[in-house]
């Protein structure tokens, strides 16, 4: 089975951020600043920045009960649908600002009568 871990693997391996053989390719990142949350420094291949925290890659976090979903990759959107409320968690796209309409869903979790 395609686990979130191996997901998240792959991205890396895409952006070309980790030789297979487990040795960081640091690349581009030696002469670039380190990314920023906040005013805290923080390592892209290690941890992400939501909302202006820094969390490691693998934190999760409840959408709504029992939705757990993981920040660093994913959105928690809360939608109303008429007399509906509905969660969705939907995939982050790099290069993108987050937005829950136009994001790929990864699993819509909940659907409650109002």
């Amino acid at each position: 089975s395609f686990s979130f871990f191996s997901a998240a693997v792959f991205i890396v391996e895409l952006l070309g951020l980790w030789d297979p053989e487990g040795v960081r390719d640091t690349g581009p990142w030696l002469c670039q600043p380190a990314p920023r949350c906040g005013d805290q420094p923080y390592n892209p291949l290690e941890q992400c920045c939501h909302n202006d925290t820094i969390l490691p890659l693998n934190a999760t976090q409840l959408c709504v009960p029992n939705c757990i979903f993981y920040p660093c990759f994913q959105h928690c959107c809360l939608d109303s649908l008429g007399s509906q409320n509905q969660a969705v968690v939907t995939f982050k796209v790099p290069g993108m600002k987050p937005d829950c309409r136009s994001s790929p869903v990864s699993r819509i979790c909940a659907q409650v009568s109002l």
